[in-house]
């Protein structure tokens, strides 16, 4: 999906500077196998996800993104994390500079899904040990670490 009009609006005033930016990201899993996109406008795979335009909650942003994207159905397992820094920031072809910060959800799909020819160039299933040798995006890794650690396990960061 292009720019939102939301984002294109303060593009508008605010040229290419920097804009942080709320997204979800959705980690799609079946056992062990995780659900990757390869992205059309950089060839990297990644999890799928998006921004969250303004009012909307974050778990229906979530959902709408990954039925933009590949038509798939999802079901919420629960909350991975949220994720930002220096990992999150892009600098776009045209110039525009973003942060993101993302709410990472762990989902099931629910039926078939499929790349929207847009966005995404490919869908793929892999485990974490084949994601690893894939041209990635790196920040990826430390979401898919935490979406296999038990959702009851507390975070090293916590300890």
């Amino acid at each position: 999906m292009p720019i939102s009009d939301y984002v294109a609006g303060i593009r508008e005033r605010i040229g290419h500077d920097l804009l942080l930016l709320p997204g979800v990201t959705a980690v799609i899993r079946e056992g062990e196998h995780f659900l990757l996109a390869r992205h059309a406008h950089s060839g990297l795979w990644s999890l799928i996800g998006g921004g969250v335009e303004p009012g909307e909650d974050p778990a229906e942003a979530v959902v709408r993104e990954v039925h933009e994207e590949s038509g798939g159905q999802i079901r919420i397992v629960r909350i991975v994390g949220a994720y930002g820094g220096d990992s999150l920031m892009a600098t776009y072809p045209n110039g525009d500079r973003v942060g993101y910060v993302t709410t990472a959800y762990e989902c099931a799909l629910v039926g078939a899904a499929t790349p929207d020819r847009d966005e995404i160039r490919e869908l793929g299933w892999f485990t974490r040990e084949q994601i690893s040798a894939l041209p990635r995006h790196d920040w990826i890794d430390r979401v898919l670490d935490d979406a296999l650690r038990s959702p009851h396990s507390r975070d090293a960061r916590e300890r």
